[in-house]
Formats: C-alpha cells, sequence, structure tokens
C-alpha cells in the first residue's frame, strides 16, 4: 500500500511547491508595483512643490514691481542663471542649448555651501541632463529613499567646484521629504571603471562622481568621487 501512496505524495508536494512559487511570484510582482506607484507619487509632489514655489517667486516679483519698497522672498529656482565662471566654454554652450528640451522630473535640490555649489538633481545622469544641472546615477537610490544616493555632474560644469571641497563640509540636500544635512567623509580618485564607492549602503549616504582630473584635455581617464554620511543630529535624518 506504501509504494502505491508514494507517487501520489511526491505529485502533491510538487503541485504545492508550484502553488507556493506561483504565490511568491505575485506576491513580489505586487511589491514591485506598489514601489513604483509610491515613487511616482512622491515624484509628483515634489514637482507640485516646484510649481507652487515658482508662483510663489512669481508674484514677489509682481509685488515688488507694483511696491519697491517690499523686499522679495529669496528662493531657489530651476530657472535662475548659474555661475559659470569656472566653466569651459563648450560646457556653457551645451547649456544654453538644453534650456530649450524638455527634461525628465526635478527630485531635488544639491548644495555645497562651502564651494558655492547649488544645482537641480534630475532622476537620470543623461548627457542632456548634465548639460543642465546633476543627475542620480541609474540604479542609485532616489534623494528621498534611503541608501547610496549618488549624483553625477560634469567636471568642466556645475560640479567643477567640487575641486576645492574639503572633509568635514557639509552638503545639503532638498528633498520630497524636506531637507537634509550630510558630512562629507572623504574625497577619492579612482579608474573610470572602478565602481565599488557606488555600491548600496545600509545607512543613507551621497555620493558624487564626476570625471577627473578636472581640467583635463578629451576623455578623463579617471573619477572624482565624494561621499558623504547623513547628520544624524539634524532632525530630518529618514
Amino acid at each position: 500500500m506504501s509504494l502505491n501512496l508514494h507517487p501520489l505524495v511526491v505529485r502533491s508536494g510538487e503541485l504545492l511547491s508550484y502553488i507556493a512559487g506561483i504565490a511568491l511570484t505575485g506576491f513580489f510582482a505586487v511589491q514591485l508595483a506598489q514601489g513604483e506607484v509610491e515613487r511616482q507619487g512622491a515624484i509628483s509632489a515634489f514637482e507640485d512643490q516646484v510649481l507652487l514655489a515658482s508662483s510663489a517667486v512669481s508674484m514677489d516679483v509682481e509685488i515688488e514691481a507694483s511696491n519697491p519698497a517690499t523686499t522679495p522672498a529669496v528662493g531657489f529656482s530651476v530657472d535662475d542663471a548659474p555661475d559659470t565662471s569656472l566653466w569651459a566654454p563648450g560646457r556653457i554652450a551645451d547649456y544654453k542649448k538644453s534650456l530649450t528640451a524638455d527634461l525628465p522630473p526635478i527630485l531635488g535640490v544639491l548644495e555645497v555651501p562651502a564651494v558655492g555649489l547649488e544645482v537641480p538633481v534630475y532622476q537620470t545622469s543623461s548627457e542632456l541632463v548634465m548639460d543642465r544641472a546633476a543627475g542620480v546615477i541609474n540604479g542609485m537610490a532616489y534623494p528621498h529613499e534611503g541608501g547610496n544616493i549618488g549624483i553625477s555632474g560634469h567636471r568642466d560644469g556645475y560640479f567643477r567646484a567640487l575641486k576645492d571641497v574639503q572633509v568635514g563640509d557639509q552638503i545639503l540636500l532638498q528633498t520630497l521629504e524636506g531637507e537634509k544635512r550630510f558630512t562629507i567623509e572623504s574625497t577619492t580618485v579612482v579608474d573610470k571603471t572602478d565602481t565599488h564607492l557606488l555600491k548600496d549602503t545600509r545607512e543613507q549616504t551621497v555620493t558624487l562622481v564626476t570625471c577627473y582630473p578636472f581640467y583635463f584635455v578629451g576623455q578623463a581617464p579617471q573619477r572624482f568621487i565624494v561621499t558623504a554620511s547623513l547628520d544624524t543630529t539634524d532632525v530630518n535624518q529618514n
């Protein structure tokens, strides 16, 4: 009798394993879909904030024009002309060309006060995006997410200012969760194929990447990487 039941038991086990596999696959797919919905929702929320800020700036300008005695509010605008005093002539030309192009959503604003850097951060690091600003490196965390937030920029544009950063300098990152503060822990020069500093991290970190040397004719052979850790004394540390 036991010999007759054995194949049935085996087939039943296989069927249960198959059903469990389908269930787990379905659960994983639902989780991915939910995560993407939440991400897109957060992006839309940030865009709404940018629109509100732009409207506020426009209203301040109108009030100032009608009443010169008033003092308008000061804020960041993605349309503000950047300081291009350190930029290469070709990069300035590329920036001007990019002004007529449509770009993906803005996810935040990166500031390094010690070197006067202030730049919008877009959700990709395409050439077009970096002609205009800075972008999140594909596969790395977004500014409002945990993990390693990788941001790339051109060495002869916005990120040329990074040549003067020092360990201990502060990085401010305006995100969907509010302002986050980071402290620069290290600056490193690596070969352009070395990506070990771009790996995900358990703690929230910021990794800034640009080509190196900063003044180089042609394709730069190395990368200059700034690594910063979250300031846990700040209220926005999620």
